[in-house]
């Protein structure tokens, strides 16, 4: 679980960026996954419409645990991106009223 985590926290550039991410992780580093399959993963999830890289690491959750995997993976993925919106509103919330 801290794998996707990582891959979400570390992924910033848009969806591109994050592919890289999870291909650098998933493939060389965890060899969880071979080239092949990757590929193969990315090209069914470039068909569906949205966000290719979300889609991506829940397949990839998928393949490896089934739904258990695709829920975890999934959710972790964007876990980082909701605590740093969370965190900007609550700034902007507290300070957006600050006269300046």
């Amino acid at each position: 679980m801290r794998v996707w985590l990582r891959v979400a926290a570390l992924s910033f550039g848009g969806p591109a960026g994050q592919i890289a991410g999870m291909h650098r992780i998933i493939v060389d580093e965890k060899k969880w996954i071979g080239e092949s399959r990757f590929l193969h993963a990315l090209s069914y999830c470039m068909l569906l419409p949205g966000p290719e890289a979300q889609q991506l690491a829940t397949y990839i959750g998928w393949l490896m645990h089934r739904w258990p995997g695709a829920i975890a993976a999934g959710g972790l993925f964007v876990v980082p991106g909701i605590i740093c919106i969370m965190a900007l509103s609550y700034v902007y919330a507290a300070f957006g009223d600050v006269a300046t």
